[in-house]
C-alpha cells in the first residue's frame, strides 16, 4: 500500500481539527479545499483496495457506495447549515450526477475505449436493467413533482416524499440483489483485461481491513471539511454571478472525479463492463441512497425540498435517457456513441451557466 494513502487521511483530519479550533480564514480555506480533494481521492483508492479483495461485481458496488456516501454527506452538511436557497440542492446534485454519469462518464469511457480498441462489448442484461431502474427513479424524483397538485409547484407532500424515498430505496436494493446474488453473471466482465493491475494478487485481509479503516476516517473527514467549506462554495458562486445550480454541479463533479478516472482506466484496458458497473451503479446509488437519507433529514430538521426540474432540464434528461437506451441497447459500443454523449454533456454544462 502506498505510504501517501495512509498519511493523507491523518493530515486531512489534522487540518479539520485546526480549522474547527482556529476558524476558517482565507489561507485555511485553501488548505481545507486541497485536503478535501486529496481525501476524496484517497477514500476512493481505499474503496478500490477493498473492492479488489472481494472481487467483481461487489468491488464496483463498494466504490459506488463510497462515492454516494461522500455526496450525501456534502449535500446534508450544506442543507443542515441552513444556508439560503438550499431547498433545491438535492435536486441539483442528483440531476447533475445523473447527467455527469450518463453523458460525461459513459461518453468518455466509450470514446476512450473506441479510440483504443475500435469496438467494445458488455452485458446488456445488467446495463439495461440498471438503466430502466435509473429512468424510473429519476422520473419519480425529478419530474413528477412538477405535475403533482397536493403541494406547491416542484414539491412533494410529506406522504409523497415518503413514498418516493421508499420506492427509490427498494429499487436500489433489488438492483444490488440482482447484481450480487441472483444474476451476478450479468455484471462480470467477459474478457480478460490487459491491465497488469487486474492480474495482481488481491491484497491480504490485513491490508483490506486497514484500507477499510482508513476509508472510514477519510469519509468522516470529508464530511467535516465539506461542512466547513459549504459557505465558501456558496459565496464563490454568488460572487461569480453564476446560477445556484452550479453548486450542485460542483458537488457532483467533486465526488465523481476519482470514480471517473477509475472507469476510464477500465475502458482503456478493454474492460467496459467494469466501467458500466461503476457508472450505472453509482447513478442508482446516488438516488436510491441519497434521497431516503435527505428526505429523513428533512423530516427531522424541517428544511424544505424543491425537487421538480425546469422544462429545459427535463428535456435534457429525457434526451439523455433516449440516447443512453440506444447506446446500451446492443451491448456493443464504438467512438461515435461516445462523441454523442459528450456533446450532450457539453450542452448540459453550457446551459447550466447560460440558462
Amino acid at each position: 500500500m502506498p505510504r501517501w494513502t495512509s498519511i493523507v487521511p491523518v493530515l486531512a483530519l489534522a487540518v479539520l481539527v485546526i480549522a474547527v479550533l482556529a476558524g476558517v480564514g482565507p489561507l485555511l480555506v485553501a488548505v481545507c479545499a486541497m485536503a478535501l480533494m486529496a481525501t476524496v481521492i484517497v477514500a476512493v483508492h481505499h474503496a478500490e483496495v477493498v473492492a479488489h479483495r472481494i472481487g467483481e461485481p461487489l468491488g464496483t458496488l463498494v466504490l459506488a457506495l463510497a462515492v454516494t456516501i461522500i455526496e450525501t454527506a456534502l449535500i446534508l452538511s450544506m442543507m443542515v447549515a441552513g444556508s439560503q436557497d438550499t431547498a433545491a440542492l438535492l435536486r441539483d446534485s442528483i440531476y447533475a450526477a445523473v447527467m455527469i454519469i450518463c453523458n460525461g462518464v459513459i461518453g468518455l469511457c466509450v470514446l476512450v475505449g473506441g479510440l483504443a480498441h475500435r469496438e467494445q462489448t458488455f452485458r446488456v442484461e445488467g446495463a439495461g436493467a440498471g438503466l430502466a431502474a435509473l429512468m424510473v427513479m429519476s422520473t419519480l424524483t425529478l419530474v413528477l413533482p412538477v405535475y403533482t397538485t397536493t403541494s406547491g409547484p416542484g414539491t412533494y407532500s410529506g406522504s409523497q416524499l415518503a413514498f418516493v424515498a421508499v420506492a427509490a430505496a427498494t429499487l436500489w436494493a433489488i438492483f444490488v440483489f440482482i447484481q450480487t446474488v441472483r444474476h451476478r453473471q450479468y455484471f462480470i466482465p467477459e474478457g480478460a483485461a490487459g491491465d497488469a493491475e487486474d492480474h495482481a494478487p488481491p491484497p491480504s485481509s490485513r491490508e483490506a481491513w486497514l484500507s477499510f479503516a482508513l476509508l472510514v476516517v477519510s469519509l468522516v473527514t470529508v464530511v467535516g471539511l465539506a461542512k466547513l467549506l459549504s459557505p465558501t462554495i456558496e459565496r464563490a458562486v454568488d460572487a461569480a454571478r453564476a446560477p445556484r445550480v452550479v453548486v450542485g454541479i460542483v458537488i457532483a463533479a467533486l465526488v465523481l472525479l476519482p470514480e471517473t478516472w477509475a472507469a476510464v482506466r477500465a475502458a482503456r484496458a478493454d474492460r467496459l463492463q467494469s466501467s458500466m458497473n461503476l457508472a450505472i451503479g453509482s447513478a442508482l446509488a446516488c438516488i436510491g441512497l441519497t434521497v431516503p437519507v435527505v428526505v429523513l433529514a428533512s423530516a427531522v430538521f424541517g428544511f424544505p425540498l424543491l425537487l421538480g426540474l425546469d422544462p429545459k432540464d427535463m428535456v435534457l434528461l429525457a434526451l439523455t435517457f433516449v440516447v443512453s437506451a440506444v447506446t446500451l441497447g446492443t451491448g456493443r459500443t464504438y467512438l461515435m456513441q461516445g462523441a454523442v454523449h459528450l456533446v450532450l454533456f457539453a450542452a448540459f454544462l453550457f446551459l447550466a451557466l447560460v440558462p
